[in-house]
């Protein structure tokens, strides 16, 4: 990982109308940097707009506002036509190895369709191109010709992830690519996303709900609740000292490695369920569930900043963050103070 920014999301918003005539706000005011070379991981519980940013970012979805940034270049208002060629360089993988191929063409088409809609090979070229990467992936090269019913489900998202590397892209965005999957299939594939971003030299955004994968895989993490960003750190810092009472409550559901320990580890069960993004909550949107909410979290936001002593790499949105081995079991919010 190096300093220098590959992709840049600046005050993105994100909303979709309903039936109802209401907007659901599922990005609300998210900016962030993706430095070239590493895995910015996106954390949050389901629902909390981390796939839509990250369909944002590679311009699947159209931004209500901000703007998105790809190599200094404004993506954000080009067409399909002139995002044609940038396509090349951000690629997706896709949650479901089961429903993001399909079931009526041969596995060799698929991983194929990239070369065929960039018109860059055809032919005996494009076969030996797309049996290299299936051997890349881990795939029999000879199962070319097989339908991807054929294969199971780690098999069928790596031909997912050959598909998405088929022309060497530069950031790649992975929606939770790994929670599909049983266990042990989760770690071959995690180490097979590992491989290939140090062999070629890869970006990723890696989105997931489980802090365990994230924990693995990334060198820094973006927290989300309800369309913001909470939280934004080195992954180290980030567990070591948590800032954000969301992000404590998240680590304190990780199962714990050792038995003997799990007992005596602090359990924080959060009050309520996530307020409607049609309808957040004033102030900071997370005071309805905070142990630590007072009166001025529901009167007013709270900026994404460096808080206490911590560098500028970490940055937290909380008028009221933890201290290192701070207790936030015992914690009862005020909110009339």
């Amino acid at each position: 990982m190096n300093d220098e920014v590959l992709l840049k999301v600046e005050d993105v918003r994100k909303e979709f109308p309903t039936h109802a005539r209401e907007v659901v706000r599922a990005v609300d005011g998210v900016s962030l940097e993706v430095h070239t070379g590493e895995t910015l991981g996106l954390v949050g519980e389901t629902g909390c707009g981390k796939s839509t940013l990250a369909r944002c970012m590679a311009h699947l979805y159209d931004v209500t506002s901000g703007s998105v940034w790809f190599e200094g270049k404004d993506i954000t208002k080009l067409s399909r036509k002139a995002m044609r060629p940038l396509r090349r360089d951000v690629q997706v993988i896709f949650q479901d190895p089961y429903g993001s191929l399909n079931p009526r063409r041969r596995v060799g088409s698929i991983i194929g369709d990239p070369f065929a809609i960039h018109d860059i090979s055809s032919g005996a070229e494009r076969k030996k191109q797309v049996q290299d990467l299936m051997e890349l992936v881990g795939l029999n090269p000879e199962h070319y010709n097989r339908f991807p019913a054929e294969f199971s489900g780690g098999q069928r998202q790596r031909i997912g992830v050959a598909r998405a590397l088929a022309l060497r892209p530069k950031l790649v965005i992975c929606d939770e690519p790994v929670s599909a999957l049983d266990v042990s299939i989760q770690a071959q594939i995690i180490n097979l996303l590992a491989d290939l971003q140090k062999d070629l030299g890869l970006t990723y955004v890696f989105i997931s709900h489980d802090l365990s994968v994230i924990r693995h895989v990334s060198n820094r993490i973006a927290v989300m609740y309800l369309g913001k960003i909470v939280e934004l750190a080195p992954t180290k810092e980030l567990f070591g000292q948590t800032r954000h009472p969301y992000t404590r409550a998240l680590l304190s559901a990780l199962p714990a490695p050792d038995p003997d320990t799990a007992d005596s580890r602090q359990q924080i069960i959060l009050g309520g369920d996530i307020p409607s993004a049609t309808n957040p909550p004033a102030g900071c949107r997370f005071h309805t569930r905070c142990p630590k909410a007072r009166s001025d979290c529901a009167a007013s936001e709270p900026p994404l900043i460096p808080i206490l002593d911590d560098t500028d790499g970490h940055r937290t949105a909380c008028f009221y963050p933890l201290t290192v081995g701070e207790d936030l079991s015992t914690a009862v919010p005020d909110l009339a103070s």
